[in-house]
């Protein structure tokens, strides 16, 4: 999670596409994602809550707050997300509802 907050902050579109679940990697929008990170100022990021995500585990999901500035207003981008681990690497799936 951490990994692909950098990623937006140094627009980085690339790493996030290769990130992103594999059959989910053809429909991304590498032009609407470079727009959203390059017009935000990407100011901070906190996880507030995991479950899932150790060695062991081939799921995990992560509840975290990005704020960022955008159009002189600081905004709070909160999700929660699902991630699955395959060959070794975790790679985001999507953003699920709250519980």
């Amino acid at each position: 999670m951490r990994s692909r907050y950098s990623a937006y902050v140094m627009q980085d579109i690339a790493y996030l596409k290769d990130t992103l679940w594999p059959k989910y990697q053809p429909g991304f929008d590498e032009a609407a994602t470079a727009r959203w990170a390059s017009e935000s100022r990407w100011t901070g990021l906190k996880v507030l809550q995991t479950t899932g995500g150790g060695a062991d585990d081939r799921d995990g999901t992560v509840l975290f707050e990005a704020r960022y500035l955008s159009c002189a207003q600081l905004h709070i981008h909160r999700e929660l997300s699902r991630f699955r681990k395959k060959s070794g690497r975790w790679y985001y799936v999507e953003a699920m509802e709250e519980t």
